[in-house]
This record gives structure tokens, C-alpha cells and sequence, in this order.
């Protein structure tokens, strides 16, 4: 996912860990310095269950976070692998409205048909 995306924006993106001024930290999925760009990526094939979408929102504040320590001009995206999860974060609900005023991108992924299908076989191991 996070490969697609980097030759989507023509930039080499890699797992980045962010301190914050507190001395806390958090770690990124993806990161590029030029052009500047933070991401957290998601692989769930399907709709989200409710956790998951508090997962997601948790990624969004995550970014939020981020990117007042690398640069507000900073590029923030939450990347989805699957259309069916992203829905929910694209159309009118709070979910998709709270991204768009905080300047965060919802992207999919175009994976091929093999990819998806070993994605759905993991998350079927990961839910028995």
C-alpha cells in the first residue's frame, strides 16, 4: 500500500518516528520530506466494524499530532486498501466531516486481485 502510494505522489516513503514536545512519541506508517507527506495506512478488506472506525479516527489524531511537529503545510493521508473501508471515512458522516476540517485525505490503494485475497485470508485467521 504504502509502495503504491509513494509512486502515486512520485516520493520515497518510509516508517518515520515522530517525538513530540513532550517527549512523547508516535510512529508513522509513512513519511516523506520532500514533498513533505505523513500517512497511516489501513489493509482491512471490507466495511469497519465500530472499533475499527475508532481506530481510524485514532490514526486521524494521530496525524493531527504529527503534523504539528513536522510542518502544518505537511500533506496527511489515511490510506485504505479496500473501497468498502474507506466509504464510511468519505461520505457525510462526523467521521468523514472531522477529516476533511482537519486537512486529512482519505486514499485507496489500487492493489491487485491476488493482494486483496491475501489480505481477506488473514483477517479471516485474525478473527477466529
Amino acid at each position: 500500500m504504502v509502495t503504491w502510494l509513494g509512486v502515486e505522489l512520485g516520493c520515497k516513503l518510509e516508517p518515520k518516528k515522530i517525538t513530540l514536545p513532550d517527549e512523547s512519541w508516535l510512529e508513522l506508517d509513512a513519511y516523506s520530506a520532500e514533498p513533505l507527506v505523513i500517512c497511516e495506512a489501513w489493509a482491512h478488506q471490507g466495511p469497519p466494524k465500530s472499533a475499527q472506525k475508532m481506530k481510524i479516527m485514532n490514526d486521524a489524531m494521530k496525524l493531527i499530532a504529527a503534523r504539528r511537529v513536522v510542518g502544518e503545510h505537511a500533506r496527511a493521508i489515511l490510506l485504505f486498501a479496500d473501497d468498502e473501508a474507506a466509504s464510511r471515512f468519505g461520505r457525510k458522516t462526523w467521521h468523514a466531516s472531522a477529516l476533511v476540517e482537519s486537512r486529512i485525505e482519505v486514499m485507496v490503494a489500487r492493489l491487485n486481485d491476488e493482494l486483496r485475497a491475501d489480505i481477506r485470508k488473514a483477517q479471516t485467521r485474525q478473527y477466529r
